[in-house]
């Protein structure tokens, strides 16, 4: 079965608007957790957010996008992916080959525009043009015409482990010989959609986050987009290449709508799987890039399935606490920090860490550091106990 590389990444999060802009700002130990600036909200004066501080208008103007019913998060979507074709040297006729997928991930969508197609929707007898942009797979879609792309299109939506779970499915269409090339990745926009429905679970934090420390308050959410290009073995010769998609498996804690067991079985079968699926033991494993959202629940249980997996945890850390919750995009972002740990032989430092979970002692990283990496693993955990980790190895 043919193997499966990373030959482009297109990255905007409230770290910077390019992949060498985060890389710089997760060495230096940056946090993008401030406030709202860009839109209305009750909370915005009230809860930190990891907000892009690029306005939607702005935006826009940069990518030459004149629709007024387009969304924020297409945009930003637009923005990171441009970056990964470009970075991988993909030509048109390899865009738009029917050999050249697109798979996409979110879970806000158009809700960004609730407000406008509501207000639409009461005024207007002929329909809104926020109602077409609205649902989830409108941004796959919207890609799909920017780009010119004709191959296989689809989107995911399995809430925080939805881009995890588009480069797995790339993957596959690759090694399954549905795809030759597949571009992949995830966005999300803040929206007061997901900001209220997140605080009325009473785990937004009022403070900057604190993975797996002892004083966690719960997570922050942020906004950003992340797109990978994964091509086949045969077709990267001469080409930079990132790093190999070697495992990947996606299981189900079957537990509950928005919690894992306590004995992590989501997560621990999840990562046994990846490592299954690459041929790898867990001493092969020298990073995680864990889930880690900074609520109560997930980092205890990260924990306590990191524990039953690995003999010796490996180096860990969580880049929630530089970016926040990203959400549907969470998994391609952190994919993209993963790998470039892998490709540059480093380790950035897990920021606002003090004390240990009693329970389970583990400490991340602290400082950055050079490691010389040949395997790392990435975990994204979605509500309804979708779990997915993917492992990435170095070529």
């Amino acid at each position: 079965m043919t193997k499966v590389f990373v030959t482009g990444m297109g990255l905007i999060t409230s770290l910077g608007d390019s992949v060498e802009a985060n890389r710089n700002a997760l060495r230096s130990g940056k946090s993008g957790i401030t406030s709202i600036e860009l839109f209305k909200s009750k909370y915005a004066d009230l809860l930190p957010f990891a907000e892009i501080k690029i306005s939607t208008e702005k935006l826009k103007e940069t990518l030459t996008v004149n629709s007024v019913s387009v969304t924020r998060t297409s945009l930003l979507a637009l923005h990171a992916c441009r970056q990964a074709i470009d970075d991988s040297g993909l030509d048109s006729s390899q865009i738009q080959s029917m050999r050249t997928a697109i798979i996409g991930a979110n879970t806000v969508g158009g809700m960004c525009l609730t407000d406008e197609l509501y207000r639409d929707a009461n005024s207007k007898e002929l329909g809104s043009p926020y109602l077409a942009s609205y649902d989830a797979g409108s941004v796959t879609l919207f890609l799909q015409d920017q780009l010119g792309l004709k191959g296989i299109a689809n989107t995911i939506n399995t809430a925080c482990s939805s881009s995890a779970n588009v480069i797995m499915y790339g993957a596959r269409l690759i090694r399954n010989g549905l795809a030759d090339r597949v571009i992949v990745g995830g966005v999300d926009s803040l929206a007061k959609f997901t900001i209220n429905g997140f605080n009325s679970l009473h785990i937004l934090a009022k403070e900057a986050c604190k993975p797996f420390d002892k004083n966690r308050q719960g997570l922050n959410l942020g906004e950003g987009a992340g797109f990978l290009i994964l091509e086949k073995e045969s077709f990267v010769e001469n080409k930079k290449v990132y790093a190999e998609i070697s495992g990947y498996c996606n299981a189900n804690d079957a537990f509950h709508p928005s919690s894992l067991s306590e004995q992590g079985e989501g997560p621990f079968n999840a990562m046994k799987g990846a490592l299954e699926n690459a041929g790898l033991s867990a001493k092969d494993i020298g990073y995680i890039n864990a889930h880690g959202t900074a609520t109560e629940n997930n980092d205890q249980v990260e924990s306590v399935a990191m524990l039953r997996l690995f003999e010796t945890v490996p180096h860990f850390s969580s880049t929630k606490s530089n970016t926040g919750h990203t959400l549907g995009a969470a998994g391609a972002v952190e994919a993209i920090y993963s790998i470039l740990s892998l490709y540059y032989s480093e380790l950035y430092p897990h920021l606002r860490f003090n004390d240990p979970i009693p329970e389970t002692r583990l400490i991340p990283v602290q400082e950055f550091s050079k490691k010389d990496l040949s395997h790392v693993m990435s975990n994204s955990f979605g509500f309804g106990g979708n779990c997915t980790s993917l492992v990435f190895s170095k070529v």
